[in-house]
């Protein structure tokens, strides 16, 4: 089956681009979603409109990312987490909580944007990159540090 992404899909391409998926896939999952079109003459004229404007907003975006990226130089978050033997903590700092902490910041940062593999569980600094835009990428400074009643 073709269809034509109306948004970016990770695994499959960007948006306006035509892919062949698989029937159950692309009528189960892409489609209700409406993540994507199915490929029709009628639709593929349509395509071309969907990619200048594709081209249009990715542009801005990409400018508001490069704008946002400037603002993260020398932005630093510092958590203060219980620790035990090592500098190991009870816990971990998650994506979640540096997303949380940087709303606090009034910085609007959906938590799947921030590069963290897995949840930091020492004491220290870390820089993290966190994926604006495809194209942009900036780097946060994250300080763990012992609590006192720790």
């Amino acid at each position: 089956m073709e269809v034509i992404l109306k948004e970016d899909v990770a695994t499959l391409g960007s948006r306006g681009d035509v892919v062949k998926v698989a029937e159950g896939y692309g009528r189960n999952f892409l489609l209700p979603r409406r993540l994507a079109i199915e490929a029709s003459a009628g639709n593929k004229k349509v395509i071309e409109q969907m990619k200048a404007a594709s081209v249009r907003r990715s542009a801005k975006e990409k400018a508001q990312a490069e704008e946002l990226s400037k603002q993260f130089e020398g932005l630093a978050v510092s958590f203060q987490r219980k620790s035990g033997e090592n500098d190991q903590l009870f816990g971990s700092v998650t994506s979640g909580d540096i997303a949380d902490a940087l709303g606090k910041k009034s910085f609007n940062i959906d938590r799947r944007m921030i590069q963290l593999h897995e949840p930091l569980k020492t004491l220290g600094e870390f820089t993290i990159p966190v994926k604006l835009h495809k194209e942009v990428t900036a780097h946060l400074k994250v300080v763990i540090e012992k609590d006192a009643a720790g």
